[in-house]
């Protein structure tokens, strides 16, 4: 089962009018994971029931296929996510994953409502690193008794499509790495090119004392290597552009995202 089936048929329940449900108010969590389930449901798709704590959420029982979903509210915060547990990847454990972002009415009239967008990506568009292992560590011996254990409980903050590319937003886009075919019935919308840093983070230092963080760099050994994707809509969707904004623009924003 490949990304583009699933995307078309998350295109199609959109058009039908497919709504989201939530159980209540406080279902902040769940109620889209659960609406792109019934999609795969509705294709007949056996995976693995989502956890948790596990990564991706929707694993493929019958092809090496993942899917990470991330539910976002609008207005509000959309240019940056929160991975608690996993730095985004596009191969983990040999399955491929793809990312599923989609928005939703931040204050909805009831506990049913619509996907207003939606970008299908593979990982690779949001981190290309695939050797980082993701680990909590921690130690004891802190405070003036020495009983207290402090935890490195690493969180990520990752820019999201509609941060990264402009044209993503009130629009269905699938975004696959050059040379992938989605097949029939689809048009390509956009070029997009993400380029690798000069230097890589490799470790960093926090003082207690002070509460500085500082950060360790190398050269990266793929520094400027670039990484090809491609932008497609399903035919009878708008054709508008789909391009990369500049990592200056993107910063921007995560900077917005953070002080909102």
């Amino acid at each position: 089962m490949t990304a583009a089936l699933i995307y078309r048929e998350c295109v199609e329940a959109i058009r039908r009018g497919d709504l989201i449900e939530r159980e209540g108010a406080n279902d902040k969590e769940f109620h889209f994971q659960n609406w792109f389930e019934k999609r795969l449901i509705g294709l007949g798709v056996n995976y693995d029931q989502p956890g948790r704590n596990s990564y991706p959420d929707f694993r493929l029982v019958d092809s090496p296929h993942g899917y990470e979903l991330k539910g976002l509210a609008y207005p509000g915060r959309d240019a940056t996510y929160d991975s608690n547990s996993q730095v985004p990847v596009g191969v983990h454990h040999g399955r491929t994953v793809y990312y599923v972002f989609g928005r939703y009415p931040k204050n909805p009239d009831g506990n049913r409502y619509p996907v207003t967008d939606l970008v299908v990506c593979h990982g690779d568009f949001l981190n290309a690193t695939t050797d980082y292992v993701h680990k909590n560590k921690s130690f004891k011996g802190f405070g003036s008794y020495g009983d207290i254990m402090v935890r490195d409980r690493k969180m990520y903050v990752v820019p999201t499509p509609f941060a990264l590319a402009e044209g993503t937003a009130h629009r269905t886009t699938l975004i696959l790495p050059a040379g992938e075919n989605p097949g029939a019935g689809f048009t390509e919308v956009g070029k997009l090119v993400r380029r690798e840093v000069n230097e890589v983070v490799i470790a960093y230092e926090f003082d207690l004392r002070t509460n500085a963080l500082v950060t360790k760099t190398a050269p990266n050994l793929h520094a400027g290597r670039e990484h090809g994707f491609v932008a497609y809509r399903l035919n009878g969707e708008p054709t508008d552009a789909v391009s990369m904004r500049s990592a200056r623009d993107v910063l921007a924003q995560m900077s917005e995202d953070a002080d909102e």
